[in-house]
């Protein structure tokens, strides 16, 4: 954990403890009927995010969720999405051990994240519930902004965590 903080900018670096990731591919059509599924919003535009009560789901593609939780077990989580899913043709495949997270929040952040990400973030490109696939330095990542707050979340392969946390720190000493 890796707070820094400069005269005129505050921001923290933190990886996120582990949590469960679960893949989910549907098709469009189903989501839209469906809406939610176990807690998940699924009738999201692609490249949006949402949920309450510690389920969150991302939309990164016409056919792809990325559900997030924080939880132990992710057989039981995984089990609760299959099971609200029986009948219906998806593709659930949990994916905890890939990707580690980590949170970049506080006014300074979009400056920190712009060292290594060539996205325009500020609130009207990249506004509360904006989630993505991108680049940060030379690694593909996932970059999310969960709410209205200053706050992004990484979501990267997990071999690749301290070269995005070195990159991210190394950064931040700028400001």
């Amino acid at each position: 954990m890796a707070d820094l903080e400069t005269r005129e900018e505050t921001f923290s670096i933190v990886e996120l403890p582990l949590g469960v990731r679960l893949s989910l591919r549907l098709a469009p059509a189903l989501a839209a009927k469906l809406g939610r599924v176990a807690g998940f919003p699924l009738d999201l535009p692609v490249n949006r995010s949402g949920g309450a009560d510690g389920r969150l789901a991302a939309r990164v593609s016409p056919d792809e969720w990325l559900l997030f939780a924080q939880t132990r077990r992710p057989a039981d989580l995984a089990d609760e999405v299959a099971a609200a899913l029986d009948g219906v043709f998806h593709s659930l495949v949990d994916v905890s051990h890939r990707d580690r997270a980590i949170a970049v929040a506080g006014r300074g952040a979009r400056e920190v994240l712009n060292g290594g990400c060539p996205l325009d973030l500020d609130d009207r490109a990249f506004p509360a519930g904006a989630v993505t696939r991108t680049i940060f330095g030379k690694v593909a990542i996932l970059l999310w902004r969960p709410d209205a707050a200053p706050d992004f979340r990484v979501e990267c392969r997990r071999s690749q965590t301290p070269y995005v946390l070195d990159f991210l720190r190394e950064v931040g000493r700028e400001f």
